[in-house]
């Protein structure tokens, strides 16, 4: 019956809330590892569950040492699929709605200095067609800040040359159009006749903007691999993902007077405020730079 309600549920966030994959497989999987905490605790029905037996669970998760963000995670996800049994009548009251959400670690996020991207562009050698391509992608994630996700979906109708535009599709199923720079579409258009043409021969994905050496699609590892080697390759010591690259976007732009609303909208952030803690890196880079260059400072 249990398993059922978790069916009838996922159901809903797919229909009704429009949920991305990403998000259902994340409450798929919460969902999944409290019901097996549950029947070791030897309750079988869903009703039976009190806020007693949530602080337990919370306990086994602080022993297992999750960080804050993966314990609000599970919570949220949990809220919500009781919150969805109360609305079914299965329940009458949702324990969880007594539960606190950890407060998340202000941790604010990795970027590069403009020196720093400089080298690394420097650093790739496109005389091959994976040069060409690794060049293309580190280009197109800086001038975008598109996520790793969404660059990896891409495929090459999303790419207007004229209109020097580029057409996301996000989290959540949302879509939006986004300026491509004249560095990243120069890297782009080298690609697609020089590089390109070269992987696709084994016809193994005829639509997708970036190939491997096979032929297929780049998958989120491939590209977290590449930028990895790049970083190596020009010797920089900062610590290396997809995401930094989309911070440095976001930090440079405000950097050079962008208003919040415009960098929201062009990463993609349903709310203002998952792109006000970028506004924070800004204000530690003008602390920095004040620290070292006022004679009174």
């Amino acid at each position: 019956m249990i398993t059922n309600w978790t069916k009838q549920f996922i159901q809903y966030l797919q229909i009704e809330k429009n949920a991305s994959i990403h998000t259902i497989t994340h409450y798929q999987k919460d969902i999944a590892d409290f019901l097996k905490f549950v029947e070791q605790q030897n309750i079988h029905t869903i009703t039976a569950v009190s806020y007693v037996e949530i602080r337990v669970y919370l306990t086994t998760l602080h022993e297992k040492e999750y960080s804050r963000k993966t314990v609000s995670r599970k919570i949220s996800s949990l809220r919500s699929f009781f919150d969805y049994l109360v609305r079914e009548e299965r329940i009458e009251t949702n324990p969880f709605k007594m539960v606190s959400v950890p407060k998340g670690e202000s941790r604010l996020p990795t970027f590069f200095f403009e020196e720093e991207m400089v080298k690394l562009f420097e650093s790739i050698n496109f005389d091959s067609p994976l040069g060409k391509r690794n060049l293309a992608i580190l280009e197109l994630l800086y001038a975008t800040g598109i996520r790793v996700s969404e660059c990896v979906n891409l495929n090459i109708a999303d790419y207007d040359q004229q209109l020097g535009t580029l057409f996301v599709k996000g989290k959540g199923r949302k879509e939006r159009y986004v300026p491509v720079g004249s560095y990243a579409m120069d890297a782009l258009d080298l690609y697609l006749q020089k590089g390109r043409p070269y992987l696709g021969k084994s016809g193994k994905d005829d639509q997708a903007l970036f190939l491997n050496y096979r032929g297929g699609r780049l998958t989120d590892r491939s590209i977290r691999k590449i930028l990895n080697s790049l970083v190596e390759e020009a010797s920089i010591s900062s610590r290396m993902s997809p995401h930094v690259i989309r911070h440095t976007f976001a930090t440079h732009l405000l950097n050079e007077g962008a208003d919040l609303r415009t960098v929201q909208e062009l990463l993609g952030h349903s709310h203002l405020s998952s792109t006000q803690i970028y506004t924070h890196v800004t204000k530690d880079r003008l602390r920095e730079v004040y620290r070292h260059t006022h004679p009174r400072a």
